[in-house]
């Protein structure tokens, strides 16, 4: 390609939060633009972009001429690569603006690289994580782009998250002492959201439950919203077919809202991407796959809680003796920061209960599991990318969400779209054991897997030629990304 075709070359610079699955969403998202003919400048922290170095190999981000990696500091001290960063170091260090000078530091290095070396193009827009808006917006109007906030979660938990504020106002939160953890107040029922019916008040993000006015992580999501309005665009990772009545209600709040998913089923559709790289900040074990290929169709819960979740070493024997109880073939994913403070241990005797038919991993290949014949259910911390790709893949979920957007994701999972059934959060053996008979071989069980092979087909639907998502990520790229501002 000559200087001159490089020169007007669209330039998107895509910037993740840096937590694994807003990553990998934006990962998806930035790949979808690369062959659409943008040249992509992709930044991660300095602390991920040295874990994708390690699990992925030395060369996984020398990437392509026209997709770049770059990383910025993100004001924090340094850790251990093996394991997940504090999510409230990172959320107050976002807060702080720390990425604000680094950020427009490296926009102003790849103009004038534009204009000196003629290897890149100078940058036409900015593709931003939602929750850095805060710094975000104000280097996208100092440079003069159009830059759209990407919210890599389900438009009813985005929806939740704007309505934190008024729910402050409203003086239902921060919550007034300790009892009102457990006298029955977070079942208190909020009627006024609109196109939201009968939430109750623990499912809006459990960053409410607290009875500090200050906290950070509540105060980190609320100004992760406030500044939508003022963005080129909004982007949700979901389809219209699945939530009509919020996307209804959030489009007469906001300017331009576009849903472009599920991100996966579009690029099923493109030739291999030749960005060759994975998404997972973790190694994966692909052995799973070969062992998967020995079980029978339907036959085996998969088992993961996602890159962040923590678990008590009693949550864990509990789930184990649940699953194990069940007497089905279960895979189970086990980070190696599991457990909260210490390793993963489980009973000599659940070992030897279990050896003929479990399977354990440290990471894997997520999404060739869920597809993998085998796998009848997924018990799932109901993080939004697990739950779009078991939906994706067509297969009904047990929900144990922990924090975050979780719980509404859990709440339209089991109540709104029936295919998922939810966990106490105090886990016990005996319910997780019931919950996973009914899920793979229960009446209810039955029904949640045709309504869940229901939604996979709409999906498909939204993704394909004429779909809305199709539509949608057609509109976005040429009205506003590729605009001239």
């Amino acid at each position: 390609m000559d200087s001159k075709e490089v020169a007007t070359k669209p330039h998107a610079v895509c910037i993740p939060a840096p937590f694994p699955s807003h990553i990998k969403a934006m990962l998806k998202f930035a790949k979808l633009l690369h062959h659409r003919g943008f040249h992509i400048t992709f930044v991660n922290t300095e602390f991920n972009h040295k874990r994708f170095l390690k699990s992925l190999g030395p060369n996984s981000l020398d990437g392509l001429p026209d997709f770049q990696f770059e990383a910025i500091p993100d004001g924090l001290p340094d850790s251990d690569e093996g394991a997940t960063q504090d999510l409230i170091l990172l959320s107050e260090s976002i807060r702080k603006q720390n990425f604000l000078a680094p950020f427009h530091t490296l926009l102003a290095k790849l103009n004038n690289d534009a204009i000196e070396t003629s290897s890149n193009p100078p940058v036409t827009c900015i593709v931003s994580d939602g929750f850095l808006s805060t710094f975000t917006i104000i280097a996208a109007e100092e440079i003069g782009a159009p830059i759209v906030l990407f919210y890599t979660i389900a438009a009813c938990s985005f929806m939740g998250f704007k309505q934190l504020r008024a729910v402050v106002e409203k003086g239902l939160a921060p919550l007034k002492d300790e009892s009102c953890f457990t006298n029955g107040y977070l079942d208190t029922v909020i009627d006024w959201i609109p196109g939201m019916r009968d939430i109750r008040l623990r499912e809006l993000s459990s960053f409410l439950r607290t009875t500090n006015s200050d906290d950070i992580t509540s105060n980190f999501i609320t100004e992760g919203t406030d500044r939508a309005h003022e963005a080129s665009a909004v982007v949700l990772h979901t389809f219209d077919a699945l939530e009509p009545d919020v996307l209804e209600a959030l489009s007469s709040m906001l300017p331009h809202v576009y849903t472009v998913g599920p991100l996966q089923l579009h690029l099923n559709q493109l030739p291999e991407h030749p960005l060759k790289m994975g998404y997972s900040l973790w190694k994966e074990e692909t052995e799973c796959l070969e062992w998967l290929n020995t079980k029978a169709p339907n036959s085996v819960v998969y088992v993961n809680f996602g890159s962040i979740v923590v678990v008590t070493p009693e949550q864990l024997v509990e789930f184990g003796w649940g699953l194990a109880n069940s007497k089905l073939p279960f895979f189970w994913v086990i980070r190696p920061d599991l457990v909260v403070g210490e390793s993963a241990i489980l009973p000599i005797e659940f070992v030897a209960e279990t050896k003929e038919r479990i399977l354990i991993a440290g990471w894997c290949p997520q999404e060739q599991v869920l597809h993998h014949p085998s796998v009848g259910g997924f018990l799932t911390h109901s993080g939004w990318n697990s739950t779009v790709e078991s939906i994706t893949a067509g297969v009904p979920m047990l929900c144990w969400p922990f924090f975050g957007d979780q719980q509404m994701d859990c709440r339209y999972t089991c109540n709104e779209w029936g295919i998922g059934m939810e966990i106490s959060n105090d886990v016990k053996r005996d319910e997780v054991e019931k919950l996973v008979k009914e899920l793979m071989e229960g009446e209810k069980g039955k029904n949640m897997k045709n309504k869940v092979m229901e939604w996979k087909k709409l999906a498909e639907e939204a993704t394909g030629p004429d779909g809305s998502s199709s539509t949608n990520l057609e509109n976005l790229v040429n009205q506003v990304l590729l605009r001239k501002s």
